[in-house]
C-alpha cells in the first residue's frame, strides 16, 4: 500500500472539490473498474484518476454521473492516458456518453515500439521496477463497502501511468514512430459502445461453427434460456452455465432431467423450474422447421482469383521481413486481413494504397513501396509522392528514422481491427 492512501470520493461535493483543484491540468491518467466477471451487464463501478500531484478513486454508485469529470475527459486540451483503452472507452460511452478527445494508450504505444511484454504490470516493472499486486484482479467491484486495500489496489493502475506515458513518448519520437501512435490514438477516440444483444449473438460463441444447423437452433434457444436467468440474477453468464455446457447440450439434445444433469458442468443447484425451462429450450430447437434453421451469414464473395493466396503469401513474406527489421510483431505492423485487402486491390502504384480503407497511413509509409514491388507492378510512385495525410501530422522531430529499413502501418481502434496473427485483438 502506498504511504498516502488515495482519496476516496463518494459524494458530488467531494468530487467537485477535487476536480476544481485540477484546473489547468494538461494530462490525467484514468482507469475504470467493472465487474464483468460477476455481473450480467458490465458497468463502471470505480473511476481511478491520477495527475502529477493528485490521486483519487471516484465511486459513481452513490454519486451517479460525475458530470464535471466528463467535462475534463472530453476536453481536447487534456490528454487522457489509459492502458489498453478499448474496454474503458466503451464503458465510458455506454454509461455516461463520454468520448475522449485526446487519447494516449500506453499499451498501443508499447506495441508500436516492439515491446513484447506490453501488459501494464510488465511495463511498470520494466521501466520503473514497480511490481503490481494483482490479488484483487477478480474482485467484485460492485460490492460495498470497499476496503482500504482494495482502494489502493485500484489506484495503483493509474499511479505510474503518466510517467510511463512520458517514457514511451520519448521512445516513439526517438524511433520516428510518434506519428504512428498519433494516428492510432486518433482512430481509437472514435471507439463507441455497441450492443451485442442481437438475435445472432449466439453465432459468435467459440465452437459454434462446428455445430450442425439443427444444433445451432438448439444453441440459440439455450443461450436465450441462460442469458434470461443471468439477466434476472444480474450474474455473469458463465456463472449460470458456461458456453461449453451450452454447446454440449446443443449436441446431445437431452430430453430428460437425468440426461440434463448428466452433462458435465451443468449446475447442480439449478431449481426445477429452470431445469424444465432448459428442457423446453432444447425442445424448441428440435421443433424449428428445416427451412428456418439458423445458418452463419455468408462471407463477402470475391471474384475467383487462383493467384490470390499466392499474392497474400508474398505480401506476408515482405511484411515479416520488414517487421523483423523494425523489431515489431508482424501482426502489429500489418494484420492478415489488411494484407488480404491489398491482395484483392492489387495496387500498381503507391498512391493507390491511400484508397484502401483497412490500411493506416503509417502502414502505407512503411510497406507500400515493398508491397508494390512484390506484387510485380512497374513504374510505381515512391513514398515521397504520397498525397498529404488526412491524419495527424508528425512533428518535425518525429520524422521517420533514416536508418529504418523500408521505412517510411477494438469493441476503428487498433485493437478492434486485427486478425488471428495480431496482438491487437480485443480482451
Amino acid at each position: 500500500m502506498s504511504a498516502t492512501a488515495p482519496l476516496y470520493l463518494d459524494t458530488p461535493d467531494a468530487v467537485d472539490r477535487f476536480l476544481s483543484g485540477l484546473a489547468g491540468v494538461s494530462a490525467i491518467a484514468l482507469d475504470t473498474e467493472g465487474a464483468s466477471f460477476h455481473r450480467f451487464v458490465d458497468r463502471i463501478y470505480l473511476l481511478q484518476l491520477s495527475t502529477a500531484h493528485h490521486e483519487a478513486v471516484i465511486d459513481p454508485l452513490p454519486i451517479g454521473t460525475p458530470a464535471r469529470l466528463g467535462a475534463l475527459i472530453e476536453d481536447p486540451k487534456v490528454e487522457v492516458v489509459l492502458h489498453d483503452a478499448d474496454y474503458d472507452l466503451r464503458l465510458l460511452h455506454q454509461d455516461y456518453g463520454w468520448q475522449v478527445r485526446h487519447l494516449f494508450d500506453t499499451r498501443v504505444a508499447a506495441q508500436l515500439l516492439g515491446i513484447k511484454a506490453f501488459g501494464l504490470a510488465a511495463l511498470l516493472e520494466q521501466f520503473f521496477g514497480v511490481k503490481l499486486d494483482k490479488k484483487h484482479q477478480r474482485a467484485d467491484w460492485s460490492m460495498r463497502p470497499l476496503t482500504a486495500d482494495m482502494l489502493d489496489y485500484a489506484a495503483q493502475d493509474t499511479r505510474h501511468l503518466l510517467g510511463l506515458r512520458d517514457r514511451l513518448h520519448r521512445e516513439l519520437v526517438k524511433k520516428g514512430r510518434w506519428h504512428w501512435a498519433q494516428e492510432e490514438f486518433t482512430r481509437a477516440e472514435g471507439t463507441r459502445w455497441e450492443s451485442d444483444g442481437s438475435e445472432q449473438a449466439f453465432l459468435k460463441l467459440k465452437g459454434a461453427r462446428d455445430l450442425t444447423r439443427r444444433e445451432l437452433a438448439r444453441l440459440r434457444e439455450l443461450v436465450q434460456w441462460r442469458d434470461g436467468i443471468a439477466a434476472e440474477l444480474d450474474r455473469a453468464t458463465f456463472r449460470v452455465a458456461s458456453n461449453e455446457v451450452l454447446l454440449d447440450l446443443a449436441r446431445s439434445a437431452p430430453g430428460t432431467r437425468e440426461a440434463l444433469f448428466a452433462t458435465k458442468g451443468f449446475p447442480r443447484g439449478m431449481n426445477d423450474a429452470r431445469v424444465q425451462d432448459a428442457l423446453a429450450a432444447v425442445a424448441r430447437g428440435n421443433a424449428v422447421p428445416d427451412h428456418e434453421l439458423p445458418r452463419f451469414p455468408k462471407a463477402p464473395r470475391w471474384d475467383k482469383d487462383p493467384e490470390f493466396d499466392e499474392r497474400v503469401a508474398r505480401l506476408k513474406t515482405v511484411r515479416d521481413r520488414v517487421a523483423a527489421e523494425l523489431e515489431l510483431d508482424p501482426g502489429v505492423l500489418c494484420s492478415r486481413d489488411r494484407m488480404e485487402a491489398v491482395a484483392r486491390r492489387r495496387p500498381r502504384h503507391v498512391e493507390e494504397f491511400e484508397a484502401i480503407p483497412e490500411l493506416r497511413r503509417w502502414q502505407v509509409e512503411v510497406l507500400a513501396d515493398a508491397f508494390v514491388k512484390t506484387l510485380g507492378a512497374s513504374g510505381g510512385a515512391t513514398t515521397s509522392q504520397l498525397p498529404a495525410s488526412s491524419g495527424p501530422a508528425a512533428p518535425a522531430q518525429a520524422a521517420p528514422a533514416q536508418a529504418a529499413p523500408a521505412q517510411s502501418a477494438t469493441r476503428a481502434t487498433v485493437s478492434a481491427s486485427a486478425d488471428d496473427d495480431s496482438p491487437y485483438k480485443p480482451e
